[in-house]
């Protein structure tokens, strides 16, 4: 497999460190409206802690050193700029293994996870369990671009496609996918099959046609009624970002404050979600992911939402490749149920595996283990 694309290399601009701490100095805290719990959103109290964890002990510099330590290309894919780490795997054939993180993460997601998957003889495993790891930032996320127009999930597909078959050229490769990364996988599956042995997502990535189809069985009613109040109090986040997501973008790129509270709630509601717990992360991880959306400013993350809809067209038939499932059982809507996934695809495993909505950060060591058991064989079964 070729590396393809231009080398990358993340910089600590000095005088945007300086402007983001002169922002953050500089903070005007609302009062607390209501309870000082989190089902308001983001309690005037963690803020207030957040800011001061900023201000005393974040080193962005200590992360810059960190993200560079793996190799970040560039690579050019339909017109389009995508910024992808790659994780060359141990071995002689590692298996290539394409990683789609959603919003509101990025690739931090994955930084304690990449060199397992890549080198698992470093790490207590075997070494034909290797994966090349490649992780790209979504258009207009992280460290990639703004796409010169919102792409929806199935554009982004096309462009994950390409990016593996005509820049990395490979001939195999598997796929996972959290957020709309289980989307964006998901309707590879369905769209662009030629080369992918296998996909492993943490949704069901799409809707089955039940129109076409049997009817709800009672567990499938029970999950659609479960999941009603769950839409109704995350419908003003997904609208706002869907429609007036240019309003909302003035706040987040002039505000860090602003931008960590808009991100960090969701590290609690879609964990622990329900409780008046903290987000179960450490606030350096959750700063080194704000400060990424900072650099690039933070309106095309909101670019997906206007394709929120459409996204959950139902499908028709299967997909074509098969499909495995870690569902964690505390992320922000209750696992689906098999039989619901099972009618649009060929389900190779289904477990209720990690904790919440991020399983790179909150349940790396199920999320590496998973990966192996459940991508491998349909490598080793399409071979």
């Amino acid at each position: 497999m070729q590396i393809p694309g231009t080398p990358f290399k993340l910089t600590a601009d000095a005088a945007m460190i300086a402007d983001v701490r002169a922002r953050v100095q500089a903070a005007r805290f609302p009062a607390q409206q209501a309870g000082t719990d989190w089902e308001t959103g983001i309690p005037l109290d963690y803020m207030r802690r957040l800011r001061d964890y900023w201000l005393e002990s974040f080193d962005w510099n200590l992360w810059v050193d960190r993200i560079n330590a793996f190799d970040h290309r560039m690579v050019e894919v339909n017109g389009e700029h995508i910024h992808v780490i790659v994780e060359p795997g141990s071995g002689s054939d590692p298996l290539p293994l394409l990683m789609t993180h959603g919003w509101p993460g990025s690739f931090v997601e994955f930084l304690d996870v990449i060199d397992r998957l890549a080198h698992p003889e470093r790490h207590g495993g075997k070494v034909e369990d290797a994966f090349t790891v490649i992780v790209p930032s979504l258009p207009g996320y992280g460290l990639s671009p703004a796409p010169s127009k919102p792409l929806s999930p199935a554009d982004i597909a096309g462009l994950w496609s390409a990016m593996m078959t005509d820049c990395f050229e490979v001939d195999r490769y598997v796929a996972y996918g959290s957020d709309w990364g289980s989307l964006i996988t998901g309707s590879m599956a369905f769209d662009y099959p030629e080369r992918l042995s296998g996909i492993m997502i943490t949704t069901s990535g799409a809707t089955p046609d039940f129109a076409s189809g049997p009817p709800m069985t009672p567990d499938e009613l029970a999950w659609a009624g479960a999941i009603q109040p769950i839409l109704k109090s995350e419908g003003g986040y997904q609208a706002i970002q869907g429609t007036k997501s240019q309003t909302l973008s003035y706040a987040q790129t002039d505000s860090p404050i602003g931008l960590a509270a808009w991100i960090v709630e969701k590290f609690q509601g879609w964990t622990v979600p329900g409780t008046a717990e903290d987000p179960p992360f450490a606030m350096d991880v959750l700063l080194a992911n704000v400060m990424l959306y900072w650099i690039n400013g933070s309106l095309a993350p909101s670019w997906l939402y206007i394709f929120l809809e459409s996204s959950m067209v139902p499908r028709m038939g299967k997909a074509k490749v098969p499909a495995a499932f870690m569902m964690p059982p505390g992320d922000l809507f209750p696992p689906v149920p098999r039989s619901w996934v099972e009618r649009i695809y060929d389900v190779t495993d289904y477990k209720l595996a990690g904790i919440g909505h991020f399983p790179g950060l909150d349940s790396p060591d199920e999320l590496v283990t998973h990966l192996r058991q459940m991508l491998h064989p349909m490598e080793r079964k399409a071979d």
